[in-house]
């Protein structure tokens, strides 16, 4: 397969393998017959005549990258690895989750001032807002229910801070991870890709100020900070959570 004839390389349509990251695993280990891993080796940046062999690996969700391809080069025995981040998603215009933790696991990562830290853990709820009054919801409190001074506090932070947030959101520290991100959108009808470069996605959700949103919470370029929520009740209710909405990287 030439360059050439990948006329819209990175953003294809296509029917089968796609339930969950193992469809991925399966595609890019039939290589040699799958028409769709073949297209993302090149994208890549691989000479499908160079490659000897593929193995895709699935890993654990303690990590950003969700799948892990090996890929070894003939001749040179050499073998490179390729860390992708899947998002499988059927709603356009719907979220996804790219992070969610405990205040105190974000304050070890980024050295969260503790004037910070109280003001995040009024957000979730953490701790309990005493003598307030009219607020929406009376377990905690939203960023635009605090005054003006606590909301520059979180302005001030998450600006200084953006890139490195954004980075660890997205890409994620150490050997495994992001190199790329694979989104899937999918459909009845049949499924649309597109697989993106890890710094051209960051870069695409870190554009844009930091901000607080009308509903009051945080929007980080085009990255969603808010109370994770749900749960029935429990605790883990508390936690913080990341969102972005995936399906955005194909307008780019």
């Amino acid at each position: 397969m030439d360059k050439e004839d990948l006329k819209t390389i990175g953003s294809q349509t296509a029917k089968d393998g796609f339930e969950n990251e193992n469809g991925i695993v399966t595609k890019f280990n039939n290589w040699k017959t799958d028409n769709e891993a073949q297209k993302w080796l090149v994208t890549i940046g691989y000479e499908l005549k160079e490659i000897e062999n593929v193995k895709a690996v699935k890993l654990s969700n303690r990590y950003k990258t969700d799948v892990q391809v090996q890929i070894t080069i003939y001749m040179k025995k050499a073998i490179s690895a390729e860390n992708l981040s899947i998002k499988l998603v059927s709603n356009p215009t719907g979220f996804n989750q790219i992070d969610k933790r405990w205040i105190k696991k974000y304050v070890e990562m980024w050295s969260i001032p503790e004037d910070v830290v109280k003001i995040l853990r009024l957000f979730t709820g953490e701790i309990s807002p005493k003598d307030k009054t009219n607020l929406k919801d009376s377990r905690r409190m939203f960023f635009n229910e605090m005054t003006k001074e606590e909301q520059e506090k979180v302005l001030s932070f998450f600006s200084k801070n953006k890139f490195l947030i954004v980075s660890d959101m997205l890409k994620g520290r150490g050997k495994f991870s992001v190199g790329w991100m694979l989104v899937v959108l999918k459909s009845k009808e049949n499924n649309k890709w597109v697989l993106k470069d890890i710094n051209q996605v960051m870069n695409f959700f870190a554009d844009g100020p930091v901000k607080i949103t009308p509903r009051g919470s945080l929007k980080i370029g085009r990255i969603t900070m808010q109370r994770k929520g749900g749960d029935a009740g429990r605790e883990t209710a508390k936690m913080l959570q990341f969102k972005i909405n995936p399906v955005k990287l194909f307008d780019i």
